[in-house]
């Protein structure tokens, strides 16, 4: 789950990460009351989208009056921005965010990530901020510092002051920026993020160290522990499919292929996606039933899948452990009644009741194509789908 930057910004302030005083708006004139509480003389208004690349998509406009302020407000309110992250589609933006501008003298990237290979938490930093992490790692690599943590030892300051170090940060700069990592970290273990990234992290001209833009994601497995940051939630943000699947508790990724797949277990489900690209095809979806499903969730699993304009054949991989197949077998025959389903079916049953699943999809009379295997399977809805007898 991911939440906005100003929602990020209060939840890092919480840990003691240092932040310019804002406010998120949803409309032109609470943004002219924000900049007003705020004072000063220079504002920024920020676009609240859940993609990056804002600022060269004209989502970050930086405002001298409050006038300004007023003005850039009705220019991203409603606006579909269109960033590097968003893809051409775009993003409507319903929120921006209000905050005092400051002077940088430097700006830098640090980010704490889950790394799955040494079981532990990585520190990555770089003096190369406000550019993409990925375009530095490419052309300058000697410009980013790693640190694995132990989860067990946890955050130590002797790590911060290596990070601190090799910004090029000195005196009172090393202990501030020490103090921020330490509270990124406890923020990052805390409440079970799965990355936290400040670019830019910057030293203003008053020598003061400062989060200037904030991203946090969280897993969404352990937000039942986490109501505070569930909360933040913004479904608005989050593909309505997608959305729509999580509330049926099928764990569903739209992808840009043109054959649908529902699969139990997510095992399988990656397995039959790469034997689809092996025939020389996409997936267009990834679609994981789960291991007990019901019948009412195999019908909605499959209308979930015709959803998608983009689909022209969908396979059914089933392997029955918990799941039996008959149950999945009388939900493909349910939806077929329910829905007119045009395109190519090819089904996979193996494992538990699978005769009796068999059984019930031929007696249907629809016009649904077997496999023996997975490899058959997906060889088949391959053909179907590109004509080929």
């Amino acid at each position: 789950m991911n939440i906005h930057e100003h929602q990020a910004k209060g939840v890092l302030k919480d840990y003691g990460v240092r932040v310019l005083e804002g406010s998120a708006a949803f409309s032109p004139q609470e943004s002219l009351e924000i900049a007003e509480k705020i004072g000063g003389s220079v504002w920024v208004v920020k676009a609240q989208i859940h993609a990056g690349g804002r600022g060269k998509g004209g989502g970050v406009k930086i405002a001298h009056s409050l006038e300004d302020v007023k003005k850039y407000s009705e220019e991203l309110l409603g606006k579909n921005l269109i960033t590097h992250q968003t893809g051409p589609e775009g993003q409507i933006v319903r929120r921006v965010f209000v905050e005092a501008g400051c002077m940088i003298e430097k700006e830098f990237y640090v980010s704490f990530l889950v790394d799955r290979s040494k079981n532990s938490v990585v520190a990555v930093v770089s003096p190369e901020g406000g550019m993409d992490i990925e375009e530095v790692a490419s052309k300058s690599p000697e410009k980013i510092l790693k640190i694995s943590i132990d989860p067990l030892v946890g955050f130590q300051s002797f790590y911060g002051r290596k990070m601190a170090f090799f910004l090029g940060l000195t005196g009172k700069e090393v202990s501030q920026a020490v103090k921020l990592f330490s509270g990124m970290y406890n923020a990052f273990v805390g409440l079970d993020a799965s990355m936290i990234e400040v670019n830019p992290l910057v030293l203003t001209k008053d020598k003061q160290i400062v989060a200037l833009d904030a991203k946090m994601s969280f897993d969404s497995n352990a937000l039942y522990r986490q109501p505070n940051i569930e909360s933040l939630r913004d479904e608005s943000e989050e593909n309505s499919v997608e959305l729509e699947a999580s509330r049926l508790d099928l764990n569903y990724i739209k992808l840009d292929g043109s054959i649908g797949c529902m699969v139990n277990g997510a095992g399988l489900a990656m397995a039959t996606m790469d034997v689809i690209k092996l025939y020389g095809s996409e997936p267009a979806n990834f679609l994981d039933v789960g291991g007990g499903a019901p019948k009412g969730r195999v019908v909605a699993a499959l209308k979930i899948i015709l959803s998608d304009p983009n689909v022209n054949g969908i396979l059914i991989n089933i392997f029955g452990g918990i799941m039996r197949c008959d149950v999945i077998a009388e939900g493909i025959v349910a939806a077929a009644l329910d829905i007119n389903i045009s395109i190519p079916v090819v089904v996979r049953l193996e494992g538990t009741k699978v005769n009796e699943g068999k059984k019930i999809l031929k007696e249907s009379g629809l016009d649904i194509i077997s496999a023996n295997n997975l490899d058959d399977a997906a060889k088949k809805i391959v053909q179907a789908v590109k004509g080929v007898s």
